[in-house]
């Protein structure tokens, strides 16, 4: 199989930066738009970010895990993402530029390796996400996952 791609998605959301990055990092909108994934991060180099929520058997296990890069508030948050328990990693990048009445916003997810499952989850993922975050940070309400 082929070394998948970069995967890329620009939206452009009708609020402040402030408002954009308070719901990527606060716990609340997390759980709206994360299907009631609890999230904790430790928003410095190193530090951990986590989603976590009950698998299965009822017990809580970890969604998302990996560990922060670079965290600019309002401007850039950049972290290593494994699915789950796996090790296979990759990188998410969310990048934040004010516009005149909007906050354009840039997720890239890239250096994947070979075979990583969530690779596709992801490019069924994203969307979703970043359409859930900006409708509920325009109109406070958003709609469930699928």
């Amino acid at each position: 199989m082929p070394q998948p791609t970069t995967q890329r998605y620009t939206f452009y959301i009708a609020a402040t930066p402030e408002k954009v990055w308070e719901g990527f990092v606060s716990p609340g909108p997390n759980r709206v738009i994360f299907a009631g994934a609890e999230f904790e991060a430790d928003l410095k180099p190193g530090g951990s970010i986590k989603w976590a929520g009950p698998g299965p058997d009822g017990k809580i296990i970890p969604y998302v895990q990996g560990e922060v890069l670079q965290a600019e508030p309002l401007k850039l948050l950049q972290y290593t993402f494994a699915m789950g328990q796996s090790d296979k990693k990759s990188r998410a990048t969310i990048e934040l530029v004010p516009e005149t009445e909007a906050t354009k916003v840039t997720v890239t997810h890239d250096q994947w390796v070979e075979d990583d499952p969530a690779y596709a989850q992801c490019a069924d993922g994203w969307p979703r996400i970043l359409s859930r975050l900006k409708t509920l940070i325009e109109t406070g309400k958003t709609f469930k996952p699928h």
